[in-house]
């Protein structure tokens, strides 16, 4: 795949994966949730990249509760709008990946791709080069995007995206001297050695830690190749709705976006991560920005 140029100065969102709970969702094609999910970016004209996580593609459950008295409700489907085709009943097993992800990259604000076909089911894989509008051949830093699995087959990083990241890396920054910013959902088992225990005590930076970090089941040498790169910033993930904080590891950081919409587990109040890279000297901060305006736990990542 060739790398994707985006201007430095233009704001640039990135779903971190669960854009939608597909799992609570009775319909054949799941890309009209997920199209409202983006529209915001969408409609106001800033691109928009994506990754998937776990409930994206995954099938419909059954709530238990529907199997004893008074059985199971009626049923009532969400309508096919004529943009999008389908079953006109319900269907129960899920959209996959590569339709969410065909649906997406029609649209011409999204950067997200396939990614590489051997690594599938693994699919959102691919690089975006951040350069100056001043000269945009020159990179100011690399964006990599990598699919962590779960919903329809294992949470996991497999060794086969651990050799294709190895090789893309040699590709395009083959000296690492371009800083390089990593994005999945599921934590890596790196997380659990830094997660703070009570609070979050220097020098992690955040504002919530209500629960335990879910980590992918197993490592297969992604954070061995990335620690050894001088060039990677930090990483950011998703998944765990109360976590927000970032923490040092190693010589990168290892960070929390923010839960931000309306779908999942929890009610701790929305926000989202902000991320601002600064070319000269290069910089990477970052800030958790709330629904109500309300700024914090800002942090120097390089």
């Amino acid at each position: 795949m060739p790398n994707t140029k985006v201007s430095c100065m233009t704001d640039f969102v990135i779903y971190l994966g669960d854009v939608i709970t597909a799992n609570n969702i009775m319909i054949a094609n799941a890309s009209l949730y997920w199209d409202q999910a983006t529209a915001p970016a969408r409609n106001r004209g800033i691109p928009w990249a994506s990754v998937f996580g776990n409930h994206d593609d995954a099938a419909f459950e059954w709530p238990l509760k529907w199997f004893s008295a008074p059985g199971i409700p009626p049923i009532h489907c969400p309508q096919n709008t004529t943009s999008y085709s389908g079953e006109e009943e319900c269907s129960f097993k899920g959209t996959g990946r590569l339709n969410l992800m065909t649906n997406e990259i029609k649209h011409n604000g999204s950067f997200s791709s396939y990614g590489p076909r051997n690594l599938w089911p693994s699919v959102s894989n691919y690089v975006l080069q951040v350069s100056s509008p001043n000269d945009p051949q020159t990179p100011v830093a690399f964006l990599y995007f990598l699919d962590s699995g779960g919903g329809s087959y294992p949470e996991v990083i497999s060794s086969g995206q651990v050799e294709w990241f190895r090789q893309k890396a040699e590709e395009v920054n083959p000296d690492s001297r371009v800083p390089e910013i990593i994005f999945w959902h599921i934590p890596s088992t790196a997380y659990k050695v830094v997660a703070p225990k009570f609070g979050i005590p220097k020098p992690c930076v955040g504002s919530i830690n209500k629960e335990t970090v879910a980590a992918q089941e197993v490592e297969t040498g992604m954070m061995d190749l990335l620690v050894n790169r001088t060039s990677v910033k930090a990483i950011f993930v998703g998944h765990n709705h109360g976590l927000d904080w970032c923490c040092p590891y190693e010589k990168l950081w290892l960070c929390y976006a923010r839960h931000t919409g309306y779908g999942g587990y929890g009610d701790w109040p929305r926000g989202a991560r902000i991320l601002e890279i600064t070319q000269t000297p290069f910089s990477l901060q970052s800030w958790i920005r709330m629904e109500d305006g309300n700024v914090h736990s800002e942090v120097v990542l390089s």
